[in-house]
């Protein structure tokens, strides 16, 4: 394995912790029964909620532009 590889599994690690970290909009109750809520539908994200998701979008960027480079390089 290269150093390209390592650094791709790192962020990969990393990407999954925070997807891991992330709070759930549904209940899980409710995912199995199928039952939607509307209660908090509208509701939008907030403080470390917001800076989360916007961390886990620019991990997964990064993400996507290694791996296409790992596969362009090796």
């Amino acid at each position: 394995m290269t150093w390209l590889h390592w650094v791709l599994f790192a962020i990969s690690i990393i990407l999954i912790t925070l997807v891991m970290v992330q709070e759930s909009k549904d209940d899980v109750k409710n995912t199995f029964s199928g039952e939607k809520s509307d209660l908090f539908k509208n509701q939008k994200q907030r403080g470390s909620e917001l800076f989360i998701a916007r961390l886990t979008a620019g991990v997964s960027i990064v993400f996507a532009v290694f791996a296409i480079l790992a596969l362009v390089i090796i």
